[in-house]
């Protein structure tokens, strides 16, 4: 098979760091982008413009994850890396078309998907939440030093420098997949010619959601997903834009946060994260992270000063292990060749979300007229404005009103995670995926009578 040595997890953290390292190097430039592009309501277009994106991720997810259990993952990684960063060189070419195309690249914007079903392919069972922790703290890894990195040499030597080193690591991940990334998903698995059959039922995200809501275990899963990745979606699109014009944090200031942010998260989902499943188990760890995020969502909704950000960003660094442990969950619910299906559903419920949060924060800012229609550029010596500062007087009772929102919204997925047993019988929950997702089984790919109890299967550490 084409690629350097057999597939490994470290493979799929390489993609995801080039990936997450070339935008992050851009998160100051954009934000500058951003305003100038929209000097009015910015928070509204970010939302919109993000809103998209995550609805068109929804929609293609499915189909993606579902195409990927069949043809391999390998050309998979590479078409959504390649459209994820497409966006990239046009910052400086047109800002109307680059805001367009983020918008449109939402199709293939689901590199997380791909990502975590290789990852399943090439771990056991035991072995996967650990595999899962180390991809998403590699996504915080990626963006501990971009982001200051950017700032700097945007600062020194112009956005246009950035710009062009972005898309040269978005060129040089393209050719590490074309060169390095061997295919994780077995031969066996996988039909002999690239015309085997896909049904619409499975290019349905919404009648996978319907197969999703047959089983009541995954359903419990994805609601608990929706609940809580909806507020943290408008908060990804949405808070770096707040720091920098609310709160009155300059560029330095915004790279430092996501730096500390940064290594605190690859310190929660690696070390906590291996700790905590072993310790109290995996639904434990999934309520505590919830936990976790309603208390930074609460101080960030009602935090006024900058020093009560670096403090709800600790928390917050916590609340990153949710995911990690909800994609273990649920891959313990899903046979060997359908990881794919499985986690593209996930992955849509995000998409899903990554819709309506960036699009809900942004109409909440919008209702509670937090808004600067004029940011001054030049900063006082203490990071902040004038303009800044009344707003800030303005608002004093709730700076924040879609945090307070999030943090509603996590604590009903509180809630319903509780209703979420710790264990399943796994031959049981087997056959019942295969009898719901009749659909999405492969006629090319036959189980052995036994498969079903191989180690992938097995939950045998946790």
């Amino acid at each position: 098979p084409q690629g350097i040595g057999s597939p490994s997890v470290y493979h799929a953290v390489i993609v995801i760091f080039l990936e997450f390292f070339a935008w992050g190097l851009l998160t100051a430039p954009t934000l500058v982008v951003l305003h100038e592009t929209f000097p009015k309501h910015t928070f509204l277009m970010n939302g919109l413009i993000q809103g998209v994106k995550g609805l068109l991720s929804f929609l293609s997810a499915p189909l993606i994850g579902a195409l990927s259990d069949v043809w391999g993952r390998k050309s998979f990684l590479l078409l959504t890396v390649f459209f994820t960063c497409a966006p990239i060189p046009l910052m400086k070419i047109s800002p109307w078309w680059y805001f367009a195309v983020i918008s449109v690249s939402g199709v293939f914007a689901v590199t997380f998907s791909v990502v975590f079903a290789y990852v399943a392919d090439i771990t056991q069972e035991h072995e996967r939440s650990m595999a899962y922790g180390l991809v998403s703290a590699t996504f915080a890894a990626s963006l501990v030093t971009s982001p200051a990195i950017g700032a700097y040499l945007g600062r020194v030597y112009g956005d246009s420098l950035v710009v062009v080193l972005a898309t040269a690591i978005a060129l040089l991940d393209i050719c590490f997949i074309l060169v390095a990334v061997p295919e994780s998903l077995p031969e066996k698995m996988r039909p002999a010619s690239w015309g085997a059959p896909i049904s619409w039922e499975q290019a349905d995200p919404f009648a996978s959601l319907k197969k999703v809501g047959q089983d009541s275990i995954v359903l419990l899963i994805c609601i608990t997903v929706f609940l809580s990745y909806l507020p943290e979606a408008g908060q990804y699109s949405s808070f770096f834009l707040y720091l920098r014009q609310i709160m009155g944090f300059s560029s330095e200031s915004v790279a430092a946060f996501i730096a500390v942010l940064g290594i605190l998260s690859i310190i929660a989902q690696t070390i906590v994260l291996s700790l905590l499943m072993r310790s109290i188990g995996n639904k434990n760890t999934i309520l505590l992270g919830l936990g976790f995020q309603i208390l930074q969502l609460a101080w960030y909704g009602f935090g006024s000063e900058p020093w009560m950000m670096w403090a709800a960003g600790a928390v917050a660094a916590m609340s990153s292990i949710t995911f990690p442990a909800v994609s273990a969950l649920v891959s313990r619910t899903a046979d060997a060749d359908q990881q794919g299906v499985v986690q593209g559903m996930i992955t849509g419920i995000r998409g899903l979300c990554n819709g309506l949060g960036p699009a809900l924060y942004g109409f909440i800012f919008y209702i509670f007229h937090v808004e600067l229609n004029e940011l001054p550029m030049s900063e006082t010596s203490s990071g902040g404005s004038v303009d800044t500062q009344y707003h800030l007087q303005q608002n004093s009772i709730i700076p924040g009103p879609p945090f307070l929102f999030g943090a509603c919204s996590v604590l009903l997925a509180l809630l319903v995670a509780l209703f979420i047993p710790e264990h399943t019988n796994l031959t049981v929950r087997s056959g019942s995926w295969k009898k719901h997702c009749g659909g999405h089984g492969h006629p090319h790919s036959p189980q052995a009578p036994g498969e079903a109890k191989e180690p992938l299967l097995q939950d045998t550490n946790v």
